[in-house]
């Protein structure tokens, strides 16, 4: 396991085209989990959070949101639902260019780990579908089968940072080798705890952050069904892996001049 090294991967509007709770939101609402009138608290919360910004006040609103929102739930169901949807639901929104640069970090002996403040009975499974050896989500109480609202983890801001440094502890990763990657400013601490942070589909606070930091900046376009792109065959993985391995090195050694430049 010496210098062992890993790829940290966000996961809504990074892997995957939408967000993993509003795309499982309409089989939940179905199954009686929630109400419109939920749905639409929560997402003024969200809405407040995204327009306030990610400061204490504003996570701890969206977390009282999400607490208020699960409180009861039957975690048996929500695991059923999402076992039997993930497919139709998570599989024809998976980035094409995430998806190979997953392939490529496992190729190179990377193991890849998918990081998300969704909870985990969500993650847990699309993490297995795309092949990521390990993942890092949300943690909700349980009492007698139900979630009783309390968070006991929330995988967000400086916790996924902090998540990430305790995982690498556990597993021997060299922090410094290794890689992350996200859309959103709320992932700054993750992409600083790496050596090799990249931003995807950045707006412009985003695109400020990675240029001070000296981050990559990706996009990633093209949603892509996930069992086309395994059928697609090996010879399109590998035109799509060797273009993703020359824009990847171009923007290391961007990043490394600018830091020599820095000194």
């Amino acid at each position: 396991m010496a210098g062992q090294t890993a790829a940290f991967f966000d996961l809504d509007k990074t892997i995957i085209a939408t967000s993993s709770s509003a795309a499982f939101s309409r089989p939940m609402m179905k199954e009686g989990l929630f109400t419109r009138a939920d749905a639409v608290r929560a997402a003024y919360a969200h809405f407040l959070f995204t327009i306030g910004g990610a400061d204490e006040r504003q996570t701890s609103r969206l977390r009282d949101a999400i607490s208020e929102l699960i409180k009861g739930w039957d975690v048996a169901k929500v695991t059923a639902v999402v076992h039997e949807t993930i497919h139709e639901l998570i599989d024809p929104v998976v980035y094409d260019e995430a998806l190979a640069l997953i392939k490529r970090h496992q190729a190179n002996g990377r193991e890849v780990i998918i990081v998300s403040a969704s909870g985990a009975e969500l993650v847990a499974p699309i993490a297995d579908l795309l092949g990521a050896e390990h993942w890092i989500a949300s943690r909700m109480e349980i009492a007698d089968g139900l979630y009783t609202g309390e968070i006991t983890f929330y995988a967000y801001g400086q916790a996924k940072a902090d998540a990430i440094k305790e995982l690498a502890a556990a597993q021997g990763y060299d922090l410094d080798g290794s890689y992350a990657y996200s859309d959103s400013i709320t992932d700054a601490p993750m992409l600083g705890v790496v050596g090799h942070g990249f931003v995807v589909n950045p707006d412009r606070s985003l695109r400020r952050a990675a240029a001070t930091n000296g981050w990559g900046v990706l996009r990633f376009r093209t949603p892509v069904a996930l069992r086309k792109a395994e059928a697609a065959g090996p010879a399109l993985a590998t035109v799509v892996l060797v273009g993703l391995g020359v824009l990847v090195a171009a923007l290391m050694v961007r990043s490394a001049r600018r830091r020599r430049r820095a000194k």
